[in-house]
């Protein structure tokens, strides 16, 4: 499915909702910084509650509040349904909402309350089209980095759908932000580069595993003794991995965990945790900078804007590695009955 519009097509300005979108993933980064400066560990990995899609702990509940000031002050001047993981869709109060604004507010939590990696603060934006609404209607992403502790830089990405990424990173020490480009890999091959499968939780982690191994030795045969001719890197944050591919620090990442039903239930265990349409929000951000970003069939990636939707996805740096990589990945699926022949 192509692209339906850009920013210039979609009624109102989208432009009029990226500064207010920049100032509240800022105050998100500033509060929940500020949590994890003051709070214990323990404190903030206890369980707030259980949902169907995923469990709150106490960390994810600072940035909910912010998301639902926001959501109050944003609805006197624009009109729009917001979908958050962890709140009920909550329009704007003028009319028929105009907008779609979907929220990750913490995407990461595991990582960064146990202080191991940097979570996101992830958005997009699209005209409303009812329960049609998808990720390739999203005219306007930001993604904004909140640091460890012990981190004093950290990034925000945005882009306009159709007219590039760009980025900024913050320097919590003394206030500034400066711009900066990020670019994905350049490189043909993933040998000697990062490639990985996700396979963050126990259930079918071997039949990911098998693939992966698949797919690599597909690549690039067996490797020469005491000599590791690729990488792997687990980051537990869609957007961690989408920043990772725009970065040029991964070259191919796979998120097939929707795909692994079959194979739990055949194992008599329930359906596992995955990628939801608020974890992969900003993919503009990814495609603006370059990264080839597409379903398990190799299709654009596309997905309606809720917080029920199962995504399977990969991610390309460029097209030299889609080449080298999709083909052995849709044979391995294939010969699984995943996809279709």
């Amino acid at each position: 499915m192509g692209d339906r519009r850009g920013p210039a097509k979609a009624g109102r300005d989208v432009r009029d909702l990226l500064e207010p979108l920049l100032e509240l993933h800022a105050r998100v980064r500033e509060r929940v910084v500020a949590a994890t400066e003051r709070q214990h560990v323990e404190t903030l990995a206890a369980i707030d509650r259980d949902e169907p899609g995923d469990t709150i702990y106490a960390i994810d509940v600072v940035s909910e509040e912010i998301i639902a000031e926001f959501a109050e002050t944003l609805a006197r001047e624009h009109s729009f349904v917001l979908v958050a993981e962890g709140t009920p869709d909550t329009p704007g109060t003028l009319g028929t909402p105009h907008w779609v604004i979907i929220v990750d507010p913490i995407d990461g939590t595991r990582g960064l309350m146990y202080q191991k990696r940097s979570a996101w603060v992830l958005t997009g934006v699209a005209p409303n089209r009812g329960p049609e609404t998808s990720l390739r209607d999203v005219v306007l992403a930001v993604q904004t980095e909140i640091p460890l502790v012990k981190q004093h830089l950290s990034d925000q990405l945005w882009a306009l759908r159709g007219e590039g990424a760009q980025v900024r990173r913050f320097n919590r020490l003394t206030g500034e932000s400066t711009p900066i480009q990020l670019q994905p890999s350049t490189a043909v091959t993933i040998e000697h580069g990062y490639a990985s499968m996700a396979r963050f939780f126990p259930g079918a982690r071997d039949e990911l595993s098998t693939i992966d191994e698949e797919v690599v030795f597909g690549a690039l045969g067996p490797y020469a003794s005491g000599k590791a001719h690729c990488f792997e890197d687990q980051y537990a944050s869609t957007g961690g991995q989408l920043y990772e591919l725009a970065a040029g620090h991964d070259r191919f990442i796979a998120d097939l965990r929707p795909l692994m039903r079959p194979v739990l239930a055949s194992r008599d265990l329930p359906p596992a945790l995955t990628c939801h349409p608020y974890d992969i929000c900003t993919a503009l951000i990814a495609e603006e900078s370059g990264v080839i970003v597409t379903d398990a069939k190799g299709r654009p990636l596309d997905v309606p804007l809720n917080v029920d939707a199962e995504v399977a996805w990969v991610g390309y740096a460029n097209a030299a590695i889609r080449m080298q990589i999709e083909p052995l990945l849709q044979q391995s699926l294939r010969a699984r009955g995943w996809i279709a022949r």
